[in-house]
Order: structure tokens, then sequence, then C-alpha cells
């Protein structure tokens, strides 16, 4: 008779050791800080003991850490058999990232000269620099792979390296910002977080992306719709005389009994400066050196004259609400499409201008 013989060796990783060996600790280092944990006090396990178990996890995870590149090929592999939520953890831990240190280097080229530069990083958010670099390499590595990919970026970047929906998406807005070259590095900005900048990137993904499935001219997700962005130049006919003075008009008057005396008269006085800035952002999105601007026009530009005025946060989103609105029955009646792409464009930018504000 034939025996199938099944060997089953099923690796276990202790998600603590992995842990340290993320934050960059050497095997001696995180022996001693487990040896020092209450858990262990009370399991009496010699100091030495712990040292050969934490070394052999670190030359384990050393060898996983290839495939970790390419959490697919984890999946496949049979060298490791690993339980299914071994490998979920292992692939969210090892791509998560610590919110300060992307911060650093959000938008910049992820170019070996700004990987050096990591040292900087290091010392400035006290994180170690084997694990400074290990998210610099995972950025890069997530925006290689999708880079040239059409489609949704998001879901793009959950199928090859199999991230939980809410991390892919934090990758998404973080590879859409360096693609597009925003500038997020300049000192007004400084107040800034990262989870700003990917709430507004995820944002201008969900709606100024392609929303046909067959686009014609997007190479990849991580590029604007190319024909929303070619309607946004017709937004310059809300700055013609006729059309600014009825939307005057009709925004003041949707705003006047929800926002104080004070901000109506900022709004009445300064109306045509806010209607052209808006316009000439949506305008500048054309224009790579305009589009990379797009956070410091809207701090310099609405975040700090709304700031000198006193404007509350909710003015201000009642404001930016009333210019979502108001050109529907003012300039567009007559043009139901240019009408969409205004809303297409501007809740969105509402959307950032508020969290900009209230950061």
């Amino acid at each position: 008779a034939e025996v199938d013989v099944f060997v089953g060796n099923n690796t276990l990783i202790d998600p603590e050791v992995f842990q340290l060996w993320l934050q960059g600790y050497s095997a001696q280092d995180a022996a001693v800080t487990l040896h020092h944990n209450e858990r262990m006090k009370e399991t009496d396990i010699p100091l030495e003991l712990l040292k050969s178990d934490v070394l052999d996890h670190y030359r384990t995870l050393q060898m996983l850490e290839r495939l970790l590149h390419s959490p697919v090929h984890l999946a496949e592999q049979w060298t490791f058999q690993l339980a299914p939520q071994t490998q979920r953890m292992l692939i969210a831990r090892y791509y998560d990232f610590d919110q300060n240190v992307v911060r650093e280097f959000l938008g910049k080229k992820l170019s070996s000269r700004n990987r050096k530069d990591l040292d900087e990083v290091s010392e400035k958010t006290g994180v170690d620099i084997k694990s400074c670099r290990r998210q610099f390499d995972n950025i890069k590595r997530v925006y290689k792979a999708v880079e040239e990919l059409p489609g949704p970026l998001s879901k793009n970047i959950q199928i090859h390296f199999l991230l939980p929906e809410e991390l892919a998406r934090k990758y998404a807005a973080i590879v859409y910002i360096t693609h597009n070259r925003f500038e997020t590095g300049k000192k007004k900005l400084g107040y800034l977080r990262l989870e700003d900048f990917i709430f507004c990137a995820d944002h201008m993904i969900q709606s100024w992306s392609c929303r046909n499935p067959n686009c014609k001219y997007e190479e990849s997700g991580m590029e604007m719709d190319r024909e929303f962005l070619q309607h946004l130049r017709e937004m310059k006919l809300l700055l013609d005389k006729d059309h600014i003075d009825r939307l005057k008009d009709s925004v003041l008057f949707s705003l006047r009994s929800h926002i104080s005396k004070h901000t109506l008269q900022d709004v009445e006085s300064n109306f045509k400066s806010l209607t052209r800035t808006l316009v000439n952002i949506a305008y500048g999105l054309n224009h790579s050196k305009d589009l990379r601007d797009f956070f410091i026009d809207i701090v310099e530009k609405i975040i700090e004259p709304c700031r000198t005025a006193h404007w509350t946060v909710d003015e201000l989103q009642l404001v930016m609400d009333a210019f979502v609105k108001s050109p529907q029955s003012v300039t567009f009646a007559h043009d139901i499409h240019l009408h969409e792409v205004w809303v297409r464009y501007a809740e969105t930018m509402a959307k950032c201008v508020y969290k900009l504000y209230s950061a």
C-alpha cells in the first residue's frame, strides 16, 4: 500500500521580536529589551537562552526579507510555511511606516542622493537609520511597481503587495504626491502633517483621475484625467465681468445669515481675488510647475489671508461650499457638463482647503 507522508514545519514568528527587528535593534539589544519586559521577568528565562532564540529569529527574518520585497512570492513559496495570518502580519508591519519619517522626504525624488540624506531624517525623528531606509525603499519599490500601470492606484498596490486596504490607500497617496512632485518641504507648509497631505491626495485620486476604465490618454493611475484638465481651462469664464458680478451676488446671498457680518464684508471686498485664486489654481493643474505649487498656493492665497481676517473654520467651509454650488445657476445654467467639471474640481478643492485650514 502507498503511504502519503506530510511533514509539517510551520515557521513561527514572534511579533515582538519582529517589531524590534523592524525598528533596527541589533539581536543583542533586542534580547536585552525583551529580557526587561514584565512578561519575560515572570518566565525567568536566562538572558543567554533568550539571545540565542532572538538570533535564530533574526536569521529567519533576514531570509524572509527578500520575499517581503515581493509579497506575492511570500504567499507562493514553500521554504517557510507560514500561517495566512502570520503572512498578513509580516506584510502589513513590514510596509507600515512612521508618519514623521515619510513626512521628511514626501514629494522628493526617491533618488540615491536623497537616500543618503536619511541620516539627517533619522537624527531629526529619532527613528533608527535602518528603519528609515526600509521605509524609503518600500515607497520606492511600490512606486516603481505601479508607476506605469493603468487603472486604480490603490487597487494596483493591493494586488501587487497584498497590503491591507487602508495602508494601500496611504501608499497610493504618497506615490501620487511623489509622481506629481508636489512641493511639501517649504517652511510655510511645515505645520502640515503627513496625514493632511494624504487626505488631500486621496481625494484628488478619487475625483480627478480618469473615471473611464479605458482611458485614452492617461498612462497610469498617478496621472490626472487629461480631458477633465482641458475642461478646467474653460473656468476662466467665471472671471468675466458679467459672470463675476452675478456670482458675487449669488454667493453673498447664500452666506448672508450663516456667517458673521465681519466675514461677509471680507468676502465681499475680496471676492474677485478669491475667485481668481480658485480659477487660477484650476487652470494651473494643466502645468507641472503650477501643479507642483498646489499646496503652497492654497496656503499663501487662501489659508493665510483667511487666518489674518480671523475667519472660523466653519465660516471658511461655508464660503467654499457656496463657491461649489453658486456657479450652477449663475454661470453654467445652460451647460450641465461645465457645471459638472466645476463641481468635480471645487468639491475636492474645498475639502483640501478645509483640511489645511483646520490642521
